[in-house]
């Protein structure tokens, strides 16, 4: 135990919370800016096992915020480069990497099978789907996100409101770091603050993380947060599916007005500021909507709400 003798020594941690630590499962989704500071952190602390899904390779534009990958990782999937240098950081810890992009399709496994679910994906449709599966589970979600100089991270679910239930507004577009930009130190902050909310939940420490929100700005160097445990649960969550999760009787609307034709035959291709107009289907039919982010299809939803009360899934299509 002489590894973790730092920690034991806190009165918050001790023997037990350690023994803890190692009997834990954490699911971490994303190995880049912010999951390489969880994944350091988490395995230097002991956490006994950890599954990683993240189906990118490794860029060099990604290194001024990765430290963890080197120059010989470039155009190695980012899951097993990491399970790699974890491996060296501490053998003790059991990491299991799946060469894969979280999906609907199996979110819902993998949610059940962790203590602790960390979003470090970084994407409007896996954070609310992460979000969506760790609410039925009853599990709880450490979710962050970092963009220019700002930043946030949350505790999310289980005895805590639902992402949805922070965020009922999103925006009309999303930003990136590939379009706006990011600077390392501020993704790795929120990192390592969603590494310090899930050892506080795994270790039971109070006040609890969950219901708690944080916000990082560099540009003023202010850090400010509120609790959230009051906020309601939107009523007719319009959930994300995976593609092969469609069925023949839905009616598949591709939104994406930057591809040329639907991605399937028996989809339509319309814009969003069309669904005022749209002939409506069956009251049994349910109605997907598809595009890139999913944001749009959000907002698709949000106006077709006003007229149809049946079912809608959401679909994002970031790799068509």
């Amino acid at each position: 135990m002489s590894r973790y003798a730092r920690q034991i020594v806190l009165p918050e941690v001790g023997t037990k919370g350690q023994n803890r630590l190692r009997a834990a499962h954490v699911l971490v989704a994303g190995a880049g800016g912010l999951g390489v500071p969880v994944l350091q952190y988490l395995v230097g602390a002991g956490v006994g096992m950890i599954t990683l899904i993240d189906g990118d390779a490794v860029a060099q534009s990604n290194l001024h915020r990765q430290p963890l990958y080197r120059m010989a990782d470039v155009g190695r999937p980012k899951a097993l480069a990491a399970a790699d240098a974890m491996a060296s950081l501490n053998p003790d810890v059991a990491l299991h990497p799946i060469v894969d992009w979280l999906t609907p399709a199996n979110a819902p496994t993998l949610v059940a099978q962790a203590d602790v679910v960390l979003d470090c994906a970084d994407t409007f449709a896996a954070s609310f789907t992460l979000s969506d599966a760790a609410l039925a589970a009853g599990k709880p979600l450490i979710a962050a996100s970092a963009l220019g100089l700002t930043g946030y991270v949350g505790g999310f679910c289980a005895t805590a409101p639902s992402l949805r239930a922070v965020f009922p507004d999103l925006p009309r577009s999303a930003a990136t770091c590939a379009t706006s930009g990011v600077l390392g130190p501020v993704v790795a902050t929120m990192g390592a603050m969603q590494a310090q909310m899930a050892l506080s939940v795994l270790l039971g420490l109070t006040p609890s993380p969950l219901g708690q929100m944080m916000i990082f700005n560099a540009t003023n160097w202010r850090m400010s947060g509120f609790r959230f445990d009051a906020a309601p649960e939107p009523a007719h969550p319009a959930l994300f599916i995976a593609e092969n999760q469609i069925t023949p009787t839905d009616l598949v609307i591709d939104l994406r007005d930057e591809v040329p034709a639907p991605f399937r035959d028996t989809a339509l291709h319309l814009q969003t500021g069309s669904m005022p107009d749209l002939a409506l289907p069956p009251s049994d039919t349910r109605i997907v909507l598809a595009c890139r982010t999913g944001l749009r299809a959000h907002h698709a939803c949000t106006t077709l709400r006003d007229r149809w009360a049946g079912d809608i899934a959401l679909l994002a299509l970031p790799e068509q």
